[in-house]
C-alpha cells in the first residue's frame, strides 16, 4: 500500500465539502442572533432588572403588613 503524500491529503480534505451546508446555516443563525443578544443586553436588561427590583421592593414593603 502506497502512503499518501501530505499534498494529496490536503487536496482531499480541501475538496471534501460534507457538512458545509450545516456550517453555513449555523453561521447565518449566529449572525442574526448576535445583534439581537447585544441589543437585549444593552437595552432590555436594565429594564428587566428595574422591573424585578421594583417588584422585590414592593414585596419587602408589604412583608411588614403580612407579619402583623
Amino acid at each position: 500500500m502506497k502512503k499518501a503524500s501530505l499534498w494529496q491529503l490536503l487536496r482531499q480534505i480541501h475538496a471534501d465539502d460534507r457538512g458545509a451546508v450545516s456550517l453555513e446555516t449555523i453561521l447565518i443563525i449566529g449572525a442574526i442572533a448576535l445583534p439581537i443578544l447585544i441589543f437585549l443586553i444593552k437595552v432590555g436588561w436594565p429594564r428587566i432588572k428595574g422591573y424585578f427590583t421594583q417588584g422585590l421592593q414592593e414585596l419587602e414593603a408589604e412583608r411588614a403588613n403580612a407579619i402583623q
